[in-house]
């Protein structure tokens, strides 16, 4: 019995790093955390409430808001479907697509709004014909804010979503099929329940992730007050005019990126 505690005591004591580890990553800890606290340093925090609840925050708060659930939602119904297809499927390709979905997250995003504006402009591949066919136009638009944003979030909840799925077991699909339900009944009823916890970890990424996209959002949608103005557009328009709103806005979105943390601590952030 005392040999085992002492192997436990063992196997559980603290492992020192050795210097030359230890001294860059120190170094990389403050690199990363040093602008951080800049930002709360430089936070004007008597004029802070003045700043946070002047109209413009409130509008593009709210619209930031409102488009990030509507490109979270729409991840949903088809980033969904497409994460099952790559984890649960066999077809020619599959790697080709699995790229390409991923493409999205280390592409530039205003390379992301261009191609946008080439697809669906009024110019565009596709957008040329919404347009003479429905009246529909896209870019400059709320509703192209939320496809902006919808292209660089939903990669994220589709990895997400196919990790939960290639670790799920498939044998419990397979045991509804044999029991008479389609496959879309075994997903339905087996699938989704079993990787809700992956389902609600990546929407909660694509949310994050919408809420602060920049790039593709000003190519495509512009930057209109009220229209298409989101919390990230407007941090940058109010640094050129006005620094501690920029700052106050800042704030904002880094508040939520922290709250977006620590939603997730137990998934990722916990050691196993």
């Amino acid at each position: 019995m005392e040999s085992g505690r002492t192997r436990t005591r063992t196997h559980t004591r603290p492992r020192l790093a050795p210097l030359p580890l230890l001294i860059p990553a120190l170094l990389g800890l403050a690199f990363l955390l040093l602008p951080l606290v800049a930002l709360l340093v430089r936070t004007p925090w008597r004029t802070l409430p003045d700043q946070l609840t002047s109209p413009e925050v409130w509008e593009a708060l709210r619209l930031s808001l409102v488009c990030a659930t509507a490109a979270t939602a729409l991840s949903l119904v088809i980033g969904v479907p497409l994460a099952w297809l790559l984890a649960r499927t066999d077809f020619p390709g599959r790697g080709l697509v699995r790229a390409l979905v991923t493409l999205p997250l280390v592409l530039p995003p205003v390379v992301g709004g261009v191609a946008l504006l080439l697809a669906l402009g009024r110019n565009g591949v596709v957008g040329q014909w919404l347009d003479e066919w429905f009246g529909i136009t896209l870019p400059f638009t709320t509703t192209g804010v939320v496809l902006a944003e919808t292209f660089v979030a939903m990669p994220f909840l589709v990895i997400s979503v196919e990790g939960t799925l290639r670790a799920a077991d498939p044998r419990y699909e397979e045991a509804a099929t044999t029991l008479g339900a389609s496959r879309f009944t075994a997903f339905r009823r087996v699938t989704l329940p079993l990787i809700a916890p992956g389902i609600a970890a990546g929407s909660v990424l694509a949310w994050a992730r919408a809420l602060g996209e920049f790039g593709a959002t000003i190519t495509f949608a512009g930057n209109f007050p009220g229209r298409t103005q989101t919390m990230p557009l407007a941090v940058y328009l109010a640094l050129q005019n006005d620094p501690a709103a920029a700052i106050a806005l800042s704030l904002v979105l880094l508040t939520v990126s922290i709250a977006v943390l620590a939603g997730l601590r137990d998934r990722w952030m916990t050691p196993s």
